[in-house]
């Protein structure tokens, strides 16, 4: 299936402007544009945008992205390595997020307890964390 780049920004779900950007950036190679006429774009080049965009959904950067596909075609030992330092990475970030979750719940909890004269409860425990 041969496209032009808005046919197949419009099938990667992205705008041109984002592939000229990815080609810029090197994840996306720029096909030759034969005399007088608009490149060509393959299947293939849809699949990296598709790649780029779930790489990017699951908290990858657009360098993490390049350095993965780079690697990927010569070395799938260090493609696992970078995927276990994110998983690892998000890992973490679950946890603080679950911190913060019981955090607020307590927070919103409190306010069902709150007299009409006392402060909001969500604005004093945040001064409180602060001190």
């Amino acid at each position: 299936m041969i496209m032009r780049i808005g046919e197949l920004a419009k099938s990667a779900g992205v705008s041109v402007e984002t592939v000229r950007y990815y080609q810029r950036r090197g994840l996306l190679d720029i096909p030759e544009r034969p005399y007088g006429e608009n490149r060509h774009y393959s299947t293939s080049h849809r699949d990296r945008l598709y790649f780029i965009k779930r790489a990017q959904a699951l908290g990858f950067t657009l360098s993490e992205i390049s350095s993965l596909l780079e690697l990927s075609a010569y070395d799938c030992a260090e493609v696992e390595s970078v995927a276990n330092r994110k998983l690892l990475l998000v890992r973490e970030k679950l946890n603080d997020l679950a911190k913060i979750e019981a955090v607020l719940e307590q927070a919103v909890a409190s306010c069902k307890d709150r007299k009409p004269y006392e402060g909001c409860p969500i604005i004093e425990s945040l001064i409180e964390e602060k001190n």
